[in-house]
């Protein structure tokens, strides 16, 4: 009888040790199964309401694409580091306004400053769907032929953008 009760409890065991080496991971970490493959095609109106984009529109061009909305909090934190890699002029930054009122975006980006060169508005969040967003931010660095070659899940920061992002972006414009 005493057997019949270790069976639940080493199920139990085995669970609490996959979800404890399941929450050291790092959720920023998550491979995305986009990388090495062609960037998701689209055609959306520009946050200006001047024109639309495409991802055709680059083609040719290394450049970044960031997932961002008015209301992300960590967006704010990242957007410091978004401006200044603008000034830099490196590659496009293409925004992906997600699932926003345009009124909100517009206002945040004269509040905070516009570090892109355009911003795409995907306001039923079908582009993000299409490129395995997890929640925004989400940035992205594509190739000349139009393939992903990294995502960042979560904020950009200086470190990532100095360690993985800008040694990237000189290797792919070669």
């Amino acid at each position: 009888m005493k057997k019949r009760f270790l069976w639940p409890l080493a199920i139990f065991i085995v669970l609490v040790g996959f979800l404890a080496v399941g929450l050291k991971r790092d959720p920023s970490l998550v491979p995305s199964p986009l990388v090495g493959k062609p960037a998701p095609v689209f055609d959306l109106p520009q946050l200006d309401a001047t024109a639309r984009f495409a991802p055709k529109d680059l083609q040719g061009q290394v450049w970044i694409f960031n997932v961002w909305a008015s209301w992300c909090v960590a967006c704010r934190e990242e957007h410091p580091v978004l401006v200044a890699l603008s000034r830099e002029k490196l590659v496009p930054l293409v925004g992906l306004n997600y699932k926003d009122q345009p009124a909100d975006a517009k206002l945040w980006l004269e509040r905070h400053g516009n570090p892109y060169t355009l911003s795409a508005v995907d306001a039923d969040g079908r582009v993000g769907i299409d490129y395995g967003v997890y929640g925004v931010p989400e940035t992205y660095v594509i190739d000349k032929a139009g393939v992903i070659r990294f995502k960042q899940i979560g904020p950009v920061t200086r470190e990532v953008l100095d360690e993985k992002i800008r040694p990237l972006l000189k290797e792919l414009q070669r």
